[in-house]
């Protein structure tokens, strides 16, 4: 797929047709900026140094059908997800485009179960334990993988008493790779502490290389690590949440836009209460516009009363809880607005992150969440 051409994923508007406007939510997604956010992260390690693409959730909840595509036409070349059944539909996302055959990589491993799924897209596992890479040697023919070490998450990975019980590095293993607890907090003594371990345990397993073979390659940084710089880059980075404009990456380009309409507004009177629970009360005469969305959607019911959304550059604070389907918007201070306008719930007034913060949660969770009932759009902007 040329990533200069429009990607139409969903129907015409349906505003533009001469039928009412539709209850639906919108997310659109800016694959022009994911795919800038992926240059932006690259530049930041030596011309040497991979930079890979984590696609995990279905690309965070965006969709890896078109996601996969912009990215592989902006150059990635290696791909991470979690499940093998996401390494199936991203083989068959990226196609025949310029990463065919391009190393896919699975963060949860191998389990014997899944042979058929990695033999049929070419999958590579990371091999979290000794048990993992006993069965992935000994299931079915040799295939290439990757060594998760464990240097300091306590998550996944060897230790460096299961290096001895590991043996002489298997031949098929062409990345050995760790993952960064507290790279997100870049003065946390934590990090070092991860990069001495890391280098300790590669070092041990790079001595006993026999003579003649091709070292394997290492990679420790995500998005994070990336930005820690130099030290923590080995050969390959493997970026996810700054591809898709969440923190850490600051400088990264938004790339959702999350719009709801708006079913009706009404005037609400002083000491009148708006929702579940009665958890909002009108301290004076109010204008009250609910929205068509909710925690269905993914507006978790922690931003209640906490969170803010938008019309034409001016916030509008949740007003009571959140509930399924809906939520109800504190309008007074913006007269123009009407019922069948839309509202930003995330975009240019409303990043990402501080609709996390509002929530008390991250950007991850708030992207994954997205529910299917939005009409999505994908655009080559």
């Amino acid at each position: 797929m040329n990533a200069a051409e429009p990607i139409a994923t969903v129907a015409p508007d349906v505003e533009t047709e001469a039928i009412a406007p539709s209850l639906e939510a919108r997310l659109t997604v800016d694959l022009g900026a994911i795919a800038r956010n992926w240059r932006r992260l690259d530049a930041l390690s030596a011309p040497d140094v991979e930079t890979a693409a984590v696609v995990k959730a279905d690309a965070y909840g965006l969709g890896i059908e078109a996601v996969a595509p912009a990215l592989a036409a902006e150059g990635a070349r290696s791909f991470f997800v979690a499940l093998p059944q996401e390494g199936v539909a991203l083989r068959r996302s990226l196609g025949q485009g310029p990463a065919a055959g391009a190393p896919i990589y699975i963060l949860g491993g191998y389990m014997p179960g899944d042979r058929a799924a990695f033999e049929e897209a070419g999958l590579r596992p990371v091999l979290n334990s000794v048990e993992q890479g006993e069965a992935w040697f000994t299931s079915g023919p040799a295939g290439l993988a990757a060594l998760q070490l464990d240097s300091g998450m306590n998550r996944l990975g060897l230790e460096p008493l299961d290096l001895t019980r590991l043996g002489p590095l298997p031949a098929e293993i062409e990345l050995v790779m760790s993952h960064l607890a507290c790279a997100d907090a870049p003065e946390h003594p934590q990090n070092a502490a991860q990069l001495d371990s890391f280098r300790g345990m590669t070092d041990a397993l790079l001595a006993d290389l026999p003579p003649g073979r091709k070292p394997p390659r290492l990679s420790l940084a995500a998005t994070g690590g990336t930005l820690l710089g130099a030290p923590f880059h080995f050969g390959l980075t493997r970026p996810g949440i700054g591809l898709f404009g969440g923190l850490p990456f600051a400088d990264a380009e938004p790339v959702i836009r999350l719009e709801a309409p708006i079913i009706q507004i009404r005037d609400v009177a002083p000491d009148e209460a708006v929702g579940y629970g009665a958890a909002f009360r009108a301290e004076g005469p109010r204008r009250i516009a609910t929205i068509s969305t909710g925690y269905a959607d993914g507006l978790i019911r922690a931003a209640s009363g906490r969170a803010a959304a938008a019309f034409a550059g001016r916030l509008l604070p949740y007003a009571g809880r959140v509930s399924m389907d809906l939520i109800t918007l504190d309008v007074t201070d913006c007269p123009e607005v009407q019922a069948g306008d839309r509202v930003e719930l995330v975009g240019p007034t409303v990043p990402l992150d501080t609709l996390a913060e509002a929530a008390g949660t991250i950007g991850y969770e708030i992207l994954t969440s997205l529910g299917p009932r939005y009409r999505r759009r994908h655009l080559n902007a």
